[in-house]
């Protein structure tokens, strides 16, 4: 399937600003199962410095400087992406991966391979996810079992979280410890990503933050309305003989080709979309649209028909 993805973000100052630095992680990966067709990043004003590189995780991060007044900036995002998840799948090896245990993986884990060792490094805390406590180590033994297959135990935390968490906007924001999304059981997604690294990495398994974005479908016989979509995160297991595994416990599956992947990390702080520094003494508001549809649209349905397609698949 072929997407087009504009991401959209829009910063509004009240007292105007007279410099800003930023970073921003917009450009999809060029990856097995994703092929990133076009990219074309749009700022207003004009920067007065730009440059593109690749970061520790090998996302690319473009730093972009603004040296004079503006009172707005806009940071647009757009994307072609050619996504088959289809060619990631070595039917043979996934198999064989999904029954090592947790045993044997952490016995694997000890290896010096390049793989094991940049999957290692995942396996520590980090600037968001740290002081793991005995609350979230206690919920990831519920599923981790020396004797049980890891892919198993990863799979059955995703049901878990999606079952035992509200999806709740008003909650939590970037700053929001993952202590207190465990004691209170809510938050949007890139709270629940986190919280499963935390309980994989209480039990030592190395797992990262993967942020992107999900096609969401227009309601039967209707269009879709532009800039509806979102970012959005999952996490990601790491299997040794195997590879990293993805999951996305917001909504309890593992994810497919309507996952668009952007980059990854340790967790949100290594992956944020936009950030910077800025000199300016008034508010700011900030307005974020995301459009992700595929490249030959959507088929306008028939929402009696399309209930009645429902109804036969349910049963």
């Amino acid at each position: 399937m072929v997407y087009d993805v504009i991401h959209s973000t829009v910063y509004d100052y009240e007292e105007g600003v007279t410099f800003c630095h930023n970073i921003a992680i917009l450009k999809p990966k060029h990856i097995l199962g994703q092929n990133l067709i076009d990219y074309q990043l749009e700022i207003s004003p004009k920067p007065t410095e730009f440059s593109e590189k690749k970061d520790f995780f090998g996302n690319t991060i473009t730093r972009f400087s603004i040296q004079e007044h503006h009172k707005q900036l806009k940071v647009v995002a757009t994307s072609k992406v050619d996504r088959n998840v289809s060619e990631c799948k070595d039917i043979e090896k996934f198999e064989e991966a999904k029954k090592i245990t947790l045993t044997k993986t952490l016995e694997l884990l000890k290896g010096v391979s390049d793989a094991i060792l940049d999957a290692r490094q995942y396996q520590l805390e980090s600037i968001l996810i740290n002081n793991i406590n005995d609350t979230i180590k206690n919920y990831a033994l519920e599923s981790f079992k020396p004797d049980r297959s890891v892919f198993d135990a990863s799979f059955e935390l995703m049901q878990r979280i999606f079952k035992d968490f509200e999806f709740n906007t008003t909650f939590s924001n970037v700053a929001t410890p993952i202590s207190e999304v465990m004691k209170e059981k809510k938050g949007v997604c890139q709270d629940f990503a986190q919280i499963a690294i935390a309980c994989l990495r209480s039990v030592n398994l190395p797992a990262r933050y993967i942020s992107g974005y999900i096609e969401t479908l227009p309601p039967p016989g209707k269009e879709k309305l532009i800039g509806t979509d979102a970012s959005h995160a999952w996490f990601s297991v790491y299997i040794p003989t195997f590879g990293w595994v993805d999951f996305d416990p917001t909504n309890d599956q593992i994810p497919k080709d309507q996952h668009i992947v952007v980059a990854w990390g340790r967790d949100y702080y290594d992956v944020a979309p936009l950030k910077g520094v800025l000199y300016s003494s008034g508010r700011s508001t900030l307005k974020v649209s995301v459009d992700i549809r595929p490249e030959d649209g959507y088929p306008v349905q028939d929402p009696k028909t399309t209930t009645q397609q429902q109804s036969q698949q349910q049963q």
